[in-house]
């Protein structure tokens, strides 16, 4: 066999990654721990790279793993040399126990970061001595190329579906155990939970609606039953409210105390112990809040990147978003291109960060001229790509908003306009403004 390794090279430990081997080979019980940990990059040696993908190929079809197997799977995919024998002897007595071999399998992998930093710090020095795009443009790619390295993950790149299939696989296999009805996080409406399958990683959710409907308030009352049930990280960020108001909303809402009240410090002491109450409850979930009133998509991919255990990101609204370029004041076919660059930007992140976005987005005038009110696609404003780049369109609409002697006071319909994982329809919602909260109703009509 050639020489392992140039120690002077890369971090790197020749250790370390054969006790991982020479454990897996002694004993067969670890392998399923390991190739959950490491992947077969995360080896430096090119030998120890390709007995490790040898394990990886017969442990995903439950073939016996032992010397003899191992060495046998390496001359089928031409990876046997004259040494390979002796080598795999070697790795087996040389290694001290397979009790310590995650112990060894996380020196293993911390040095492969190590490299993929190195990689990606000569590449940004690269781009940025080239001078090829604007500095913010250098900057985002840069940000982009550390999250993947801290995700564990390249940018971009072919990816075998043998490698897809085992993480699909996991997949399933986590929903089962969990025995949830549906596969994403819960929105705390049992009826559109139903609909669209929850909220999904990397789905972009649109919440369109015209002032005073209510998408804002749908919007807080999904993240607020995220953070709870969830225990993930959840990151609003508004370009209308300020963090006052928006906390304001939630504590309404989770106390079910009047805002009016709130607003204006009439309380009694049932609602001051309501609020009591619901500030011990949200102070105890992890929810973060932006109004900065300037912010561009790049702005909340990198703030969202440097957030643990993010589970859900919501902004309000998109209309009010800047361009990368800070431009917010064009109009005509200059703002639809800018705010359709604004959505495809906003699924990108969807996509990079791994969990559901929901971006509130305001409905032109054009459902007014119309008998039917009731929001259609073509209603988004300055649409372009927008309906394409979301992967679930949702319009609200209550009757008593255009009719005050509505029959239905109180009664939103989230309309389904678009919906990847399922069919689309109507969800009837009981509209409570006082407590700025939707809550289920048992009843559903669809289209």
């Amino acid at each position: 066999m050639p020489d392992i390794l140039d120690p002077r090279q890369m971090p790197q430990s020749v250790e370390a990654e054969q006790s991982v081997l020479g454990s897996m080979l002694i004993d067969s019980r670890c392998v399923a721990d390991v190739v959950g940990f490491l992947k077969a990059e995360d080896f430096y040696s090119d030998v120890n790279r390709s007995i490790f993908e040898a394990v990886f190929s017969m442990f995903n079809f439950s073939q016996t793993i032992d010397p003899v197997t191992v060495i046998d799977e390496l001359r089928k995919v031409g990876a046997y040399s004259d040494g390979t024998k002796d080598y795999i002897l070697k790795l087996m007595e040389i290694t001290p126990t397979a009790r310590n071999v995650m112990d060894y399998a996380a020196i293993v992998r911390d040095k492969a970061l190590l490299r993929r930093v190195a990689d990606t710090g000569g590449e940004i020095n690269e781009l940025a001595m080239a001078s090829q795009g604007s500095a913010d443009d250098i900057l985002e790619l840069a940000e982009q190329k550390i999250y993947a390295i801290r995700q564990g993950r390249t940018v971009g790149g072919l990816e075998s579906v043998s490698k897809v299939l085992v993480d699909v696989y996991n997949q399933l296999q986590e929903a089962a155990k969990s025995g949830n009805r549906i596969p994403g996080l819960s929105t705390g409406l049992y009826d559109l939970d139903n609909a669209i399958m929850g909220l999904n990683k990397s789905d972009l959710i649109l919440v369109a609606a015209r002032p005073g409907m209510g998408k804002t308030t749908i919007a807080l009352n999904i993240a607020l039953n995220v953070a709870r049930t969830s225990g993930k990280t959840v990151a609003v960020f508004s370009l209308e409210m300020s963090r006052e108001q928006l906390c304001m909303s939630l504590l309404s809402s989770e106390a079910q105390v009047d805002r009016k009240k709130l607003q204006s410090g009439a309380l009694t002491e049932d609602d001051w112990r309501r609020i009591a109450d619901a500030s011990v409850a949200i102070g105890g979930m992890d929810i973060r809040l932006d109004d900065n009133p300037m912010l561009t998509v790049a702005d909340i991919n990198a703030a969202c990147r440097r957030v643990k255990n993010l589970g859900l990101v919501v902004i309000d609204y998109l209309q009010l978003m800047q361009s990368s370029g800070g431009s917010t004041k064009l109009y005509g076919e200059n703002r639809t291109q800018i705010v359709s660059d604004i959505s495809r930007m906003m699924k990108i992140m969807a996509k990079e960060l791994n969990v559901p976005v929901i971006c509130a987005s305001q409905l032109s005038r054009a459902n007014e001229a119309r008998s039917d009110k009731r929001p259609m696609l073509s209603d988004l404003r300055e649409s372009g790509a927008i309906e394409q780049d979301a992967d679930i369109v949702l319009a609200l609409y209550r009757d008593d908003y255009y009719n005050k002697e509505s029959e239905r006071p109180n009664v939103a319909e989230c309309i389904i306009l678009k919906n990847r994982r399922g069919e689309t329809g109507t969800i009837e919602l009981r509209w409570m403004p006082e407590f700025a909260s939707f809550a289920s109703i048992d009843r559903r009509h669809d289209e």
